[in-house]
């Protein structure tokens, strides 16, 4: 904490005491230091700016008897409440006593950086779904994205990682490993996980990523550019389009229907396109069997490349889900992404891809400029947790529970909300809502959340910028399953009070 808020280029021209004095003069003026703790002991300073305690004293008891600060007997300097306005409000960058001494620290308004002019490619305006960050602290919430906490299988986790720890394993994790990935998680992928997706992959074939979304951003940045044409589905993945945006890619969107991304020649003037097949991201649907023989069919005949998205792969409540599109696949047209973030935890931020070894080459180098791999003892304890067989027991016992979950949704629904349009599949674990006309969802959602229901607004997933103001999502993912039908019931009263309409 010292070391961020405080930093002291000594100047030989001046006085220990008389810099030191300036630099505390200044943090708190710029509202550093919190109302509610001590400032720095004596010995905790004089050992962090290599000074005499004495030094340190001294100056404290000068900033005491000036009004800066106030001593509370066996516990510290605090500040004096006439500076408690200002504390937690400043500019927390540090400025150096030197700066100080001399009068350069003239403040952001003559002197700060202008970042604005200086960021050759910003990302600040792309958007991401709306949600809200506390949406734990909502009563119902139906939140989607997220885990229930409640099904972590704490015990075998806790068993896995105290393995990890032992002193013959340390060496395993604790090294450098350069570009390299766990040998033993890429194993466990290749023999376990994929085969349920019936992909046969080779360990060159695969690489560890940061979750789904860090894998799909090495693939815009090393594909994609500008007079590269991507298309994508519409209502869709926000953060796709940011992503392919940001490169400069043309981005190019094609509608969803009951049977999923609609497959025609728009979509064939493409040279990649990204697609979310499993559960169709937001509305739920699975790209149809008819609909995943045309999209091959045309990748083949136009010679595209398909960037499939199985982001809940692990998560499918059906009791014969489809195949991934890269099972099919025998000339290397179809990337796979996927992750443990939805049946696992988001937490974790684990993922990974599947592709030809030249492709999984250039993404390796690429993530090895940007965080050279993922933490490679999180790598490891996946790999002993999934070894072991806890990762299986866990899927079985959460699609029980989230089975459960989407029944009493779809019956709440159908009950409560039988106004309102919707779309899921068999194993999805969202629904896809369409309020009836003249229902604002955004007004909806801050009308519900008055009553600690979080719903999502579904405008930040139509990418053409017309945003239907209709559609909102209801997640399984966050709520408890005693607090579904309830919080259904309390949604349709507001739904049908006054506030919602456009």
């Amino acid at each position: 904490m010292i070391d961020h808020y405080l930093h002291i280029d000594f100047d030989p021209a001046h006085s220990l005491q008389q810099q030191l004095r300036q630099c505390l003069v200044d943090a708190i003026l710029r509202g550093i230091f919190p109302v509610d703790e001590p400032l720095p002991s004596c010995r905790q300073l004089s050992q962090q700016l290599s000074v005499s305690r004495n030094t340190v004293a001294l100056v404290y008891e000068s900033l005491l008897d000036k009004g800066y600060l106030i001593s509370k007997p066996r516990s510290g300097y605090y500040l004096h409440p006439d500076y408690h306005h200002v504390a937690g409000a400043g500019h927390v960058a540090p400025v150096s006593t030197a700066q100080a001494v001399n009068g350069m620290s003239e403040g952001p308004a003559q002197g700060g950086v202008q970042w604005s002019s200086k960021v050759v490619q910003s990302a600040g305006h792309f958007y991401g779904t709306l949600k809200p960050k506390n949406w734990a602290h909502f009563k119902y919430p139906f939140a989607y994205g997220q885990s229930d906490s409640d099904l972590f299988p704490r015990r075998a986790w806790r068993l896995a990682e105290r393995d990890l720890l032992n002193q013959e394993n340390l060496s395993l994790w604790t090294a450098d490993n350069a570009d390299r990935d766990d040998p033993e998680l890429i194993e466990q992928l290749r023999t376990r996980v994929l085969p349920k997706r019936g992909i046969w992959a080779r360990p060159e074939n695969i690489l560890i990523t940061l979750g789904s979304q860090n894998a799909l951003y090495l693939l815009a940045r090393l594909l994609t550019g500008p007079g590269i044409r991507v298309g994508i589905e519409n209502p869709g993945y926000r953060d796709a389009w940011n992503m392919f945006t940001l490169n400069k890619a043309q981005v190019s969107l094609h509608p969803v229907d009951a049977e999923g991304l609609v497959v025609d020649d728009a979509l064939s003037r493409c040279q990649y396109v990204y697609v979310t097949p499993s559960h169709q991201v937001p509305t739920g649907v699975t790209l149809s069997a008819a609909r995943r023989r045309a999209l091959w069919q045309m990748a083949c005949r136009h010679d595209q490349i398909v960037i499939e998205d199985d982001y809940d792969a692990d998560l499918n409540l059906s009791q014969h889900p489809l195949p991934a599109l890269k099972s099919a696949d025998t000339q290397g047209r179809v990337i796979y992404l996927s992750s443990f973030s939805k049946s696992l935890a988001p937490g974790l931020r684990i993922g990974y891809v599947v592709a030809d070894e030249e492709l999984i080459d250039e993404m390796r180098a690429l993530r090895r400029l940007m965080y050279r791999h993922p933490p490679f003892n999180i790598q490891r304890l996946l790999a002993r947790f999934l070894a072991q067989g806890d990762y299986d027991a866990h899927l079985r016992q959460y699609r029980t529970a989230y089975r459960a979950k989407h029944a009493q949704l779809h019956a709440a629904v159908e009950k409560h909300l039988g106004g309102c349009a919707y779309s899921t599949s068999e194993g999805a674990a969202s629904f896809w809502m369409a309020a009836p006309e003249g229902v604002d969802t955004q007004k909806l959602a801050w009308a519900a959340a008055q009553r600690s229901i979080m719903i999502e607004p579904g405008t930040s997933h139509f990418l053409d910028g017309t945003g239907s103001t209709r559609h909102f999502r209801l997640g399984l993912n966050g709520i408890r399953a005693e607090r579904i039908v309830p919080g259904i019931q309390l949604l349709s009263d507001t739904l049908m009070g006054a506030g919602v309409l456009q």
